[in-house]
């Protein structure tokens, strides 16, 4: 059954509108290249990985670990607060390299079939030559910290291992978003911070001003593919970005750090979930990105309920 003509204007003209917002994806990809020629780094040669660490100085800023003001924090000496904080920096530095190696999947499937000499193309090769650089700069700074890696569980990185074959152009640049967005608010937070390991600081830098062109192409490239994609594919990206929303909320910090720590996990778990800073410290952390799915039509119906579940987004 066809739409009637005037409901097929009105979608044609909100189409047109919607249209005439998005930018051109070549001039986007220039200025990025150009800001790439200008702001890269080589993290090996950029930071001082001999230097020592400091005493009584955080790997991570104490109200963005995940136990802070709780009753169980509360009852920590400083020795294991400083502790789990090192400990949980490894773990999102792991949780990092997880999202990295799948970003840089999903955009070589991106490219595949576009022009490859386009700006557009050029572009995402140059992200993903710094997705690499940033990949073995959390690695080196999880070795240089001595706490382990800490992998997500096998049943997320089996579910990861299907998005990576089956996902949508929209659905994987939201999920690229999610893995980028929360963990760059975090890490504007940690390098100007004084009470920080200097190393840390210098690899938060680094990763935020070559993160924030990334966003920027992602950003720009989801506004188009929701305003160009079918109706089918847009829903699925709705469905898929607030499974993503909980999977990414639940990998966040691997609860064996509490153990590696001297903690109860269970008891520790239990506090976090209960926890008003912490879930506040998350809902400000993916605001800036939820405003903005929520502009382009991504939060909505399961989808929205699956973000809301998650605990990412207010009710």
């Amino acid at each position: 059954m066809t739409a009637a003509p005037e409901i097929a204007t009105a979608e044609s003209e909100v189409l047109r509108d919607a249209l005439g917002l998005l930018k051109d994806r070549e001039q986007v990809a220039e200025r990025l290249l150009e800001s790439s020629r200008r702001h890269s780094f080589d993290p090996d040669t950029e930071l001082d990985w001999d230097a020592a660490f400091e005493d009584g100085k955080w790997f991570w800023p104490p109200e963005l670990v995940s136990l802070y003001d709780t009753p169980l924090w509360r009852r920590m000496s400083e020795e294991q607060r400083l502790d789990l904080a090192r400990h949980e920096a490894a773990s999102l530095a792991s949780l990092g390299i997880w999202f990295e190696v799948i970003l840089m999947q999903l955009l070589v499937r991106h490219i595949y079939d576009k022009p490859l000499t386009s700006n557009h193309v050029r572009y995402a090769l140059t992200e993903i030559a710094d997705e690499c650089r940033h990949s073995m700069m959390f690695a080196r700074m999880i070795t240089r910290s001595g706490a382990q890696a800490y992998p997500v569980s096998r049943l997320h990185h089996n579910l990861a291992r299907v998005l990576k074959t089956v996902s949508t152009t929209p659905g994987s640049f939201t999920a690229t978003l999610l893995g980028e967005e929360i963990l760059d608010w975090m890490q504007r937070l940690t390098f100007p911070d004084e009470r920080i390991q200097p190393l840390v600081r210098g690899v938060t830098r680094i990763h935020v001003i070559e993160e924030a062109r990334h966003v920027r192409y992602a950003r720009e490239e989801l506004r188009r593919q929701m305003v160009k994609c079918p109706r089918w594919e847009a829903e699925l990206t709705r469905l898929s970005s607030g499974e993503a929303a909980r999977v990414f909320s639940i990998s966040f910090v691997n609860p064996q750090v509490y153990t590696d720590v001297g903690l109860d996990r269970h008891e520790a778990l239990a506090q976090v979930r209960a926890s008003g800073h912490r879930r506040e410290v998350m809902q400000s952390g993916a605001k800036r990105l939820t405003d903005f799915l929520d502009d382009i039509g991504v939060l909505r119906g399961v989808g929205r309920r699956l973000w809301v579940s998650s605990g990412l987004l207010a009710k």
